[in-house]
């Protein structure tokens, strides 16, 4: 097997990864900076990203301050949100939107030169700044390029991780496949940051891309790396239908209600004060309480939906903020918005949950200890910054920050810890790795069973189990199912042999690590008898502080899950009830 010298390894080249990558070679050009990603080009989902991103620019026009955005992100996340984290965002936001102002993303602007804002769902004041409403499309290209320029920053794109390498309590790389040349490479270095993403095709219906299988957590519990609050994943009120493409909440930010097919405004019922824009669940639990009312509208009889209408809004405002929207709604649905209600249904979104870390990034153990080496940002961390629930244009800021952070620390760390050669233990463990995965690639079981069979199953059982609303006895079947397809994954063959882009064999690699992660959410789903933020039980329909303000921490221990608990930071806003 090829080995790779690193001095930092970035997993994942979305947003996070990409500020990671060249946060870390910023502070010094003689690290060799080496991004391991399975896409090719800037094609992480943080290119789908449409709304904008939240910072606090011009406190004294607006009447804004970070301690607010830090109050509303702490209160949409349903007191979940460990606080000093929230406070970290808010602080630090601003000076990433001017970091990729600086570095050429074109923010949408008002008449006096300021840069635009909108006022999101949960948030107090306008305070998310966007470009027209293909933000993540024109940060990531930008990004990617900047990135580029740096000679110390290595791309190997096409590469999928299938192992994170620890031992004693330290990070030393990871064995990835090179889908290009069919190859396994083990990358070595004393630092790395996971920045790999979400999961959101764990589940049916999803606004993410068929790449977000979200392997890598469960590649991170198979080395003793814990999981926390996995069960929070988020649904977004508004994703077409039947596609599950993203109607960006910048629609309703800029006007756009909601209805039911008796053509009114449901939201009322549900957030009479925020109306369209309370919190993202809020509205996703409003829709499906429409549609268990019968006062929804169907398509093809299988699915319920309501309509987003931007009938009433002025059609050159709409061309000049929302161009997407408008040209996803006639590519994919057929229809004039202008005339037509655009059919809209929710859809997963976004993981709150993820890699355990500290407030500044760093993987920890089930103890509490940093695994010496290892970052996480982005999604695929959860640093507590969203609690239950994430607020839209959160996301962008948090992977900005802390991919700024833990690229930072990462490079400091690894020039205080240059590796030389592999030692003979840790090539062991990486050759070991190459061995698996060609015995995967060559197996031929009697009866065997094709890797799509067993991925469509678990969207059926993590939907199940894990849906807008939940309870004890489907969740217990959900999971009953999923150790079932744990078992029967043992029997899968691989009925392509090849191994340059055998994209059979890199579903069975994802595979291997999504059953693990199912596992964790919906463990985590079953043993939280309350409901908080996206995690609702209508057998505990109520929130329960006493007993569940705390997050989730679920690790491996041989083959077996083990739940915790560790308490939420308080530090300024007590819990309260929601009101939106």
């Amino acid at each position: 097997m090829e080995v790779v010298l690193c001095d930092v390894i970035i997993v994942g080249s979305g947003l996070a990864g990409l500020r990671a990558a060249t946060a870390a070679a910023t502070v010094s050009d003689k690290l060799d900076i080496c991004v391991v990603t399975k896409v090719a080009g800037p094609r992480s989902h943080s290119i789908s990203a449409e709304g904008g991103m939240a910072a606090v620019l011009y406190p004294d026009k607006t009447g804004d301050s970070p301690l607010l955005h830090a109050y509303d992100t702490v209160k949409g996340g349903d007191f979940l949100v460990d606080q000093d984290a929230a406070v970290l965002l808010a602080e630090e936001a601003p000076r990433e939107v001017l970091f990729l102002e600086k570095i050429g993303v074109p923010w949408t602007r008002e008449p006096d030169g300021s840069l635009a804002l909108r006022k999101f769902g949960g948030m107090t004041k306008p305070r998310t700044v966007f470009a027209k409403d293909k933000t993540g499309f024109y940060i990531m290209t930008t990004l990617y390029r900047y990135a580029k320029g740096f000679p110390n920053i290595k791309f190997y794109e096409e590469h999928l991780v299938s192992k994170i390498v620890i031992k004693h309590g330290r990070f030393y790389g990871v064995v990835a496949m090179d889908m290009r040349r069919g190859e396994l490479r083990f990358f070595k270095a004393p630092a790395g940051v996971i920045a790999a993403g979400g999961g959101g095709r764990m589940f049916q219906l999803t606004t993410m891309g068929h790449l977000n299988t979200g392997e890598v957590l469960g590649f991170a519990l198979r080395e003793g790396i814990p999981l926390k609050d996995m069960e929070f994943v988020q649904w977004h009120p508004t994703a077409l239908v039947p596609s599950g493409i993203l109607i960006s909440e910048a629609a309703r930010a800029e006007g756009a209600y909601l209805v039911n097919r008796e053509g009114e405004r449901f939201m009322k019922r549900y957030a009479p004060q925020q109306m369209e824009l309370a919190p993202r669940d809020v509205v996703s639990r409003a829709i499906a309480m429409e549609c268990k009312a019968g006062r929804g509208f169907m398509w093809k009889g299988k699915l319920c939906y309501v309509g987003l209408d931007i009938r009433h809004l002025d059609p050159s405002r709409v061309k000049e903020r929302l161009p997407l929207l408008l040209e996803t709604v006639k590519t994919y649905a057929g229809i004039d918005p202008f005339s037509e209600l655009i059919p809209v249904a929710p859809a997963v979104h976004y993981f709150m949950g993820g890699i355990h870390t500290d407030l500044h990034g760093r993987v920890l153990d089930p103890y509490g200890n940093w695994i010496k080496g290892l970052w996480a940002a982005g999604e695929a961390a959860a640093v507590s910054v969203h609690g239950a629930n994430r607020l839209g244009s959160n996301s962008l800021s948090e992977c900005a920050v802390w991919g700024r952070i833990a690229g930072e620390a990462a490079a400091k760390y690894a020039l205080e810890n240059r590796s030389g050669a592999v030692e003979e233990y840790i090539r062991a463990i990486a050759e070991e790795e190459e061995k698996r995965i060609l015995y995967v690639l060559g197996r031929r079981e009697t009866g065997g069973i094709p890797a799509a069979h067993v991925k469509s199953a678990l969207q059926k059982v993590v939907t199940k189990g894990a849906g807008i609303f939940r309870d004890a006895e489907s969740t217990a079947e959900a999971i009953a199912e999923l150790v079932k397809l744990m078992n029967n994954f043992r029997n899968i063959n691989i009925n392509d042999t090849s191994r340059i882009y055998n994209m059979e064999l890199r579903e069975v690699i994802e595979l291997d690590g999504m059953l693990q992660a199912a596992y964790a959410l919906l463990l985590g789903a079953y043993l939280r008898t309350e409901s908080r933020g996206a995690h609702y039980r209508i057998d505990y329909p109520k929130r329960d502080d006493k007993h569940w303000l705390r997050h989730t921490i679920v690790y491996k221990y041989g083959d077996s899950f083990i739940a915790a608990y560790q308490p939420v930071k308080i530090e300024g806003w007590p819990p309260e009830m929601r009101q939106y």
